[in-house]
């Protein structure tokens, strides 16, 4: 009875096998033989924990891309006895566990894919979210404010689910504030050490949103692929300021150029003249109120995770090369066609990999990081789209000099004006491309901390300086534009440096001049691209980058890793099926 009850336990299973396997592309024969005495599943899979490369795996690989099946997509050699599927679904590595990477494992994990690993290159989870203390309380070192928070928003969504936003972030009256313009300085200072009128300001910022809408508007032609959204703003100033008032045309000027140091700020480029104009209203802007976490940006990282086993995440894992189509040596190229190698070694083998690095990092690393290489338009997409720096600079004051209703001060620096060039001096001209501060909220938590935002070529020359050095800036910086001499300098300061973070190399990206949503796209589609592969879907690419609408956003990188797992969770229905029906 008990010999029986075994046999139909491994008919039964072979069956599910069978079915499994066929929409995979493999079919049992008879020379597919399984031993009824085996112990079913005890076998199958990889060593998912890596493993170290033997000597002779070593030296083989460097002629891998040699091999004419790097060229031609994966088949399994002819009599070779197939893989047979994990009841724990495909081996699906990630690369990167930054939020896009975490919620591809978190939409895969849910859905029955058990073979799951993610490898960040880091000691840490949460890539370009990271909160940290400072001061009293906690600070972001990275992704600062969720963007539109409101229903359609899945970060809101899930911040929400989670509990970690505050009630007034939770408001219907804050969900549905629509951010048609910019926002408006409580104060401004000119480097002259004088405040200016608030009504200006207010002027100056209606006419430069009304100019910045039209902007957007160009995603069905009308504009050349060369030009971009800075020569389309200064074209709009240049047929508007003869009749401004003579008396007041240095200073709006002076606050216009400011207010493209802060556009710089949020695209994450260096100039305006960098971003294209024809793509830039593909950007769609969510409804809602900007707002932060009380406990963190990471807290929403620290809730994704525990929705799945914490041994999935390897971290301190670089990447050095991805090797897929096969292209590697030893059994295992016969059953799996991806082995991702580690830069100390360790090689993982799996079915699919899910690439989440930052754009930065693939602009370094791309012609190299996969074996056989990106095709060219893949390589190209690369190539072309933007990838900046926006850099923070946190000063913690023992009292504050601003008033309670503050929040937000501009500096403005009186000369200056979007219409000439400006200095390149970096050495002595960095700070003024900082367009002001932000006052963190509430002081009660955090204390009294003013955050300076700065991009593009002076952000990442101030990542060169010590903190003594930039403190002694800001200081002087502060004390000229509030007529102050003598006003107490900070007692801390805290700064960021995303440029020089080697598995960074920058904040977010942009659309470049000579470049289109359709690059985006290009960098997302999934490789190998021939449609009747034996073995579809072998690297699939998620981040920001790859997001056409939500580019820059963390809600467009986890949108991203929730694509990818879809596109997988479609491939293998069956897996979904019998996982669903395990938990009824």
């Amino acid at each position: 009875m008990r010999k029986e009850r075994a046999v139909t336990c491994n008919i039964n299973v072979l069956l599910i096998l069978s079915t499994i396997y066929s929409y995979r592309g493999f079919k049992f024969t008879s020379d597919c033989r399984i031993p009824l005495s085996c112990t079913i599943f005890s076998d199958f899979g990889p060593n998912l924990s890596g493993r170290q490369k033997s000597p002779a795996q070593d030296s083989s690989s460097s002629t891998s891309s040699s091999l004419t099946v790097a060229e031609t997509c994966f088949v399994p050699q002819p009599g070779a006895i197939q893989k047979i599927m994990d009841p724990m679904g495909p081996v699906v590595l990630i690369i990167g566990a930054g939020i896009s990477g975490l919620a591809a494992a978190q939409k895969l994990y849910k859905h029955g894919f058990k073979n799951l690993r993610i490898l960040e290159a880091t000691g840490r989870s949460g890539g370009r979210i990271r909160s940290q203390k400072y001061a009293k309380g906690l600070v972001e070192i990275g992704a600062q404010w969720i963007h539109g928070p409101s229903p359609s928003n899945p970060v809101f969504q899930l911040s929400t689910q989670y509990d970690l936003l505050s009630p007034e972030a939770l408001s219907e009256e804050n969900q549905l504030v629509e951010l048609e313009g910019h926002p408006m300085f409580s104060v401004i200072y000119s480097s002259s050490g004088k405040q200016i009128s608030t009504e200006i300001g207010e002027n100056v910022v209606e006419m430069f949103s009304s100019w910045f809408q039209k902007s957007r508007e160009f995603t069905k032609g009308g504009c050349n692929p060369e030009d971009s959204v800075g020569s389309f703003l200064r074209q709009e100033i240049s047929c508007s300021y003869s009749n401004w008032d003579k008396d007041s045309l240095e200073l709006k000027m002076a606050l216009l150029n400011c207010l493209f140091k802060l556009e710089c700020c949020i695209s994450g480029t260096h100039s305006m003249d960098c971003v294209a104009l024809g793509p830039y209203g593909e950007y769609k802007i969510l409804p809602g109120l900007d707002c932060t976490f009380p406990r963190g940006y990471e807290s929403l990282v620290s809730h994704i995770k525990a929705s799945f086993p914490s041994d999935m995440v390897l971290l301190n894992k670089p990447v050095k090369t991805i090797h897929w189509k096969g292209s590697f040596h030893g059994s295992d190229s016969h059953m799996y066609p991806v082995q991702v190698e580690c830069e100390n070694g360790e090689t993982f083998i799996a079915d699919h990999v899910i690439i989440t690095v930052p754009l930065g990092f693939l602009k370094e690393k791309a012609t190299y990081l996969l074996s056989p290489p990106l095709p060219s338009y893949k390589l190209q997409a690369i190539q072309n789209l933007g990838f900046g720096t926006n850099n923070k600079i946190l000063l913690e004051f023992e009292k504050p000099f601003w008033e309670p209703e503050c929040y937000a001060i501009q500096l403005i620096w009186e000369g200056e004006s979007p219409l000439t060039e400006p200095k390149t001096n970096l050495q002595q001209d960095w700070v003024k491309k900082i367009p002001g501060f932000v006052v963190l909220q509430p002081p009660e938590q955090l204390g009294h901390v003013l955050c300076a935002f700065i991009a593009g070529k002076e952000s990442e020359f101030m990542e060169s300086l010590s903190e003594d050095e930039i403190l002694s800036t800001m200081t002087s910086l502060l004390r000229k534009c509030t007529g102050t001499p003598n006003l107490p300098p900070p007692i801390s300061i805290l700064r960021t440096r995303w440029h020089s973070e080697p598995y960074t190399c920058g904040s977010y990206s942009y659309v470049a001049v000579g470049s289109s949503g359709r690059d985006i796209d290009m960098l997302a589609q999934p490789l190998p691209e021939e449609r009747e592969c034996a073995k579809p879907l072998q690297v699939l690419f998620a981040g920001e980058a790859t997001h056409r609408n939500f580019y820059s956003t963390t809600h467009g990188a986890l949108l991203s890793g929730w694509r990818e797992a879809e596109r997988l969770i479609d491939q293998y229905p069956a897996l979904h099926s019998v996982f669903s029906k395990s938990k009824l």
